[in-house]
């Protein structure tokens, strides 16, 4: 009989056999040594360098398509968007607040344009005049507007003349016709044609006009955007808006229709066909506007009005296709509501 031992019992085989500890991998994999670590985070800065590349060459790309940076674009139009609707549907008289100011920050950047083209355009009472004619709109209707849009057009027209007896402010009398005529284009595209927005919110139940004709002129503009993106290959007016398409405007009008026939439906209760009507002459008239706009800074040699919003441009670019079809729906207003 073998006698008993103290040794410990050889447990070299079972431990060799043990499964390896795969609970802790990162234990194993990190790395030993202080140039392993400037290794790793060289590999990790490297890989975010090209990944911030990337999305500014997609960014780049996307903004040569369509002419703007579209996150900054979408989230200044949610800014604006939200505004808008608090002062519709919160109180009605706020959204006079929003116009004036509106029209204030337009008015102003066509007029320094314009006198970065050469005419002589007097900038704060074109301001003052434009917002003039915010509340009379409201509280007196479109012929409040009308007499408001006169008195601005006398207001400007007289300042501009007051300039003239200063001799280092004459000029001939060319340039004083042309000076004029720029003052009143300003007032009539921004504060009268905006003002018919302001009259039909003061009107029962106007405002909720004001928010669809508003809701299908931005489904334009997107539509437009989004079809002449994808399948844009046919230049609409070249001469004046290289990346406006024919195909871009066939989805416009599509969407137009649509958005038009489920508001008419859904929001200002009535018939359908009336929601075709209207689609079809918004997007006309948005489409005149986007037009007449391009055709301006072409003429004066810029890409923006201003650059005051990221990614929009400037305010008339951004309205630019609304102040035409507010008249629009301004009639189909009259006509049916």
């Amino acid at each position: 009989m073998p006698e008993p031992t103290d040794a410990a019992p050889d447990t070299s085989v079972e431990e060799s056999a043990a499964p390896p500890r795969r609970w802790l991998p990162f234990l194993r994999r990190r790395p030993r040594t202080r140039a392993d670590v400037e290794a790793a985070l060289q590999d990790v800065e490297t890989a975010l360098h090209d990944f911030e590349a990337k999305a500014r060459e997609m960014d780049a790309r996307v903004e040569a398509r369509v002419g703007r940076n579209l996150p900054k674009a979408i989230l200044f139009g949610l800014i604006l968007g939200f505004a808008l609707l608090f002062s519709l549907i919160v109180i009605k008289e706020i959204f006079m607040l929003f116009a004036a100011a509106l029209v204030a920050f337009t008015a102003y950047e066509l007029a320094s344009a314009l006198r970065f083209a050469g005419r002589d355009v007097p900038r704060i009472p074109l301001v003052v005049a434009a917002v003039g004619v915010v509340a009379p709109a409201f509280y007196f209707g479109a012929q409040g507007l009308w007499w408001a849009f006169l008195a601005g057009v006398a207001v400007v027209s007289l300042w501009r003349l007051a300039e003239q007896l200063h001799p280092s402010r004459r000029s001939s009398e060319v340039s004083l016709r042309t000076d004029l005529a720029a003052g009143l284009f300003v007032l009539a595209y921004v504060a009268l044609l905006g003002g018919f927005s302001v009259v039909m919110t003061a009107e029962p139940g106007g405002q909720w006009w004001v928010l669809a004709y508003l809701i299908v002129v931005i489904s334009i503009d997107t539509g437009a955007y989004a079809s002449g993106l994808l399948f844009g290959k046919h230049p609409m007016a070249p001469r004046i808006s290289p990346k406006k398409t024919w195909e871009g405007f066939a989805g416009s009008v599509v969407v137009a229709i649509i958005a038009s026939v489920l508001l008419a439906l859904f929001m200002i209760n009535v018939e359908w066909w009336i929601g075709v009507l209207l689609g079809l002459a918004l997007v006309g008239a948005a489409t005149l506007g986007d037009l007449t706009e391009s055709l301006i800074k072409r003429d004066l040699g810029i890409k923006d009005i201003s650059t005051w919003l990221p990614g929009h441009g400037g305010f008339l670019d951004r309205i630019d296709s609304i102040l035409p079809a507010t008249v629009v729906a301004y009639v189909f207003f009259l006509l049916v509501a």
